[in-house]
């Protein structure tokens, strides 16, 4: 396919976009109405799908969802994904039977979702949800995973009225101005995807949300698979060692990073078993080993790597909430044998302060950054004043690495802070290498 070919398809769906954008003036407007008033002119695709999983959660949704496919792949099931955000192509939130989405397919879908709208009151991420269902409803499938895309009582996700299993991973304080100013009050809007009857796996949660969290599935009727209660999960000299009533599984190593991957790979376990879909141990363990997800701690290898000396790490993660600062806070700890250099861009509205706060301990430099071309980014010198003044600004990541590769011994640099930032990373990334 040609690259003039490519763009005129990816410009239609841009093109759509651009015009649902116009149709409902506010950001994020949380209701279900007008997505069941949509979906309801569709034929009612939502009811036309195999076993659903949905997943809600502050932290780890993504990563659970990666597990939850690579296990069904490895299963041999064809497996339609939905996440959110995208960071490079808009394709990557709709997997169908295991292919990305082509340009003209989701074209022609958000063409016709918008001629069957007719100008009515909608947003974008209704419209792509509504995109999504009906893409999987035409499509044969043996299992759905839908990751919920803010909150999850009022989510577009969650016209889904009858899933095979939820899944909850771990929450933190995110979106406050439209979930909440407490932990309590966004675990309740977390715990909004429980369903009466639907068993709902739980990773590791502070106490004030898992007992919102018990509180709200008592009330519904939701029988919860608790961490630490229902099912384990720990590290083991080989791998990890799962376990639940059903038995125990001894597990290799996650394939991404991180001790808190530990969690989200047995959610997805713990969701499987639950939705009886009979996958063996072995693809289990091989999802584990398999999964792949953009900017969680990915590592990189292109031009930008090449701009480090010998021996220097270069390393990608969204991670962007005080949630996702703890974790990457253990991350640093746990890579005490080099100097981390920290490159952080952010959005603007974000709790750069509690993010960085974490982090400050255990890196060697931090740099302040706003990409050209970066979404709502917040100025290089806010980022700074988040930090304490400790910051210096890059103001680019090329400018950072370049400043960083003059500082010292080999080391690893890690760029976090974003996920709008990730996707100009890994543009750029590519592009460079190109």
């Amino acid at each position: 396919m040609s690259s003039r070919v490519a763009q005129v398809r990816a410009g239609r769906i841009e093109g759509v976009v651009a015009r649902l954008h116009a149709l409902h003036p506010r950001l994020i407007d949380l209701s279900l109405d007008r997505l069941h008033v949509l979906l309801e002119k569709l034929g009612h695709p939502e009811h036309r799908l195999p076993p659903v999983i949905h997943v809600a959660g502050t932290n780890g949704k993504g990563s659970t969802c990666a597990f939850l496919r690579a296990m069904a792949e490895a299963a041999g099931l064809r497996t339609h994904v939905f996440i959110s955000p995208h960071l490079v192509r808009f394709n990557e939130r709709i997997r169908i039977a295991g292919e990305l989405v082509s340009d003209t397919g989701l074209a022609d879908a958000l063409e016709l979702l918008e001629k069957v709208n007719d100008s009515a009151p909608i947003t974008v991420f209704e419209v792509i949800t509504a995109a999504a269902l009906l893409l999987f409803a035409e499509t044969q499938a043996d299992i759905c995973v839908l990751e919920v895309g803010l909150g999850g009582r009022f989510d577009a996700t969650n016209v889904i009225d009858r899933p095979a299993a939820c899944a909850i991973t771990s929450i933190s304080m995110d979106h406050r101005e439209f979930l909440g100013d407490t932990l309590g009050k966004i675990a309740f809007e977390k715990a909004g995807i429980m369903k009466p009857g639907v068993p709902c796996a739980v990773g590791t949660q502070a106490a004030e949300v898992r007992d919102v969290i018990l509180s709200h599935a008592a009330a519904t009727g939701t029988p919860v698979l608790l961490r630490d209660r229902d099912w384990t999960i720990a590290p083991t000299q080989s791998g990890l060692r799962y376990e639940d009533t059903r038995g125990a599984l001894q597990l290799p190593p996650p394939s991404l990073a991180g001790a808190h991957q530990h969690d989200n790979a047995a959610i997805a376990i713990a969701a499987l078993r639950a939705a009886g879909l009979g996958l063996p141990d072995h693809a289990l363990a091989a999802g584990i080993a398999r999964a792949d997800w953009a900017a969680r701690m990915q590592r990189l290898n292109g031009a930008l790597a090449k701009l480090l000396p010998d021996g220097w790490e270069l390393y990608l993660d969204g991670g962007h909430n005080p949630g996702a600062g703890l974790i990457l806070a253990d991350q640093l700890r746990s890579w005490s044998d080099k100097p981390t250099h920290v490159i952080v861009g952010m959005k603007q509205a974000k709790d750069s302060a509690e993010f960085l706060r974490p982090m400050l301990p255990h890196l060697a430099t931090l740099w302040a950054i706003a990409e050209p071309g970066q979404h709502l980014a917040l100025p290089v010198e806010a980022i700074i004043a988040a930090s304490g003044n400790i910051a210096r600004p890059g103001p680019t990541v090329m400018d950072a690495i370049r400043a960083i590769s003059n500082d010292g011994p080999p080391a690893r640099v890690l760029i976090c802070g974003s996920l709008y930032l990730a996707g100009e990373i890994l543009k750029q990334d590519a592009r460079e290498s190109g």
